[in-house]
């Protein structure tokens, strides 16, 4: 396990990546119009629509708090540096990002305005968020990095 932990950790970082601008899902309306609006697309839309706060809500949940993972991530699997409470903070945390887009399209299936699809941009989050997660499980009792 201890060996693969960069690897894994390279498949999260391109996976966010993926994830944040591939789209999310398909909304498709009144069967004529179709809509595939990635993350980042979505975050702007809600910025130049006035949302502001929601926006940044967003951004933090979905791109600076797993910017936050990742980096926290490689630092204690590259340079042994780990610090408990960081840890033990962001392990309580470490799906809210996914959760975050999930409801999103629960709303919007539950709506009955649009069907929601989900498109790759979502999978490659989750994978993303998932693959951070198992690199850094059991860093704290590991006696190995």
């Amino acid at each position: 396990m201890y060996a693969f932990r960069p690897v894994i950790l390279l498949v999260a970082s391109i996976c966010f990546g993926l994830g944040i601008s591939l789209p999310l899902m398909q909304f498709e309306k009144l069967y004529f119009f179709t809509e595939t609006p990635s993350l980042i697309s979505i975050i702007a839309g809600l910025w130049s629509d006035g949302e502001v706060l929601l926006s940044l809500v967003v951004v933090a949940f979905s791109i600076l708090f797993p910017l936050l993972k990742l980096f926290t991530a490689f630092q204690a699997v590259f340079l042994g540096q780990v610090t408990h409470s960081w840890t033990a903070a962001l392990a309580k945390w470490s799906m809210m990002d996914v959760l975050l887009v999930a409801i999103a399209v629960f709303a919007a299936k539950t709506s009955g305005l649009a069907d929601a699809i989900s498109q790759p941009g979502l999978w490659f989050f989750a994978i993303s968020a998932i693959a951070v997660a198992v690199s850094v499980a059991k860093l704290k009792t590991g006696p190995h990095l």
